[in-house]
């Protein structure tokens, strides 16, 4: 391994997937260079549960969905943003507005039911708590609270 002597991977830029730079040019302009980064996931096992800690930086807690559908969570986080420029009377001479969206989703078993997992979102990382043993099968799909 290189060590990291401009504060990023030395392959980073190398590595980059040739269909995000033809789509964004070399700078995602949302997320930048970091954007194949999103979503990262930890996952812990315990004697109960599952503990799945999500990388979200730069979302808020309204941007993000949790939803259980026929065993599946499902992560869904969006979000936009604008900037614009004006001259010294106000007149807009340049704007632009980018928006995002990013989607996983995990297998979790038919047995559980929305009440049973747990949801927290902090400091860019969603924390989610699934428990193993579940005895009733959820029939419709609900959101999860994040709290």
């Amino acid at each position: 391994m290189l060590p990291s002597i401009f504060g990023e991977s030395l392959l980073d830029d190398w590595f980059d997937f040739p269909s995000e730079r033809d789509f964004f040019g070399s700078h995602n302009p949302v997320f930048g260079k970091h954007a194949k980064n999103l979503m990262r996931t930890d996952i812990r096992e315990t004697d109960t549960s599952y503990e799945l800690d999500v990388d979200l930086p730069g979302f808020k807690k309204e941007d993000i969905k949790a939803e259980l559908k026929d065993g599946y969570l499902t992560i869904t986080a969006e979000s936009s943003s604008s900037a614009e420029n004006k001259d010294e009377r106000g007149t807009v001479i340049h704007k632009e507005r980018y928006t995002s969206s990013c989607k996983r989703s995990f297998f979790v078993g038919e047995q559980i039911r929305q009440e049973d997992i747990k949801a927290g979102f902090e400091n860019g990382i969603l924390k989610l708590q699934v428990p193993k043993d579940s005895p009733k099968v959820e029939d419709t799909p609900k959101y999860i609270d994040i709290l």
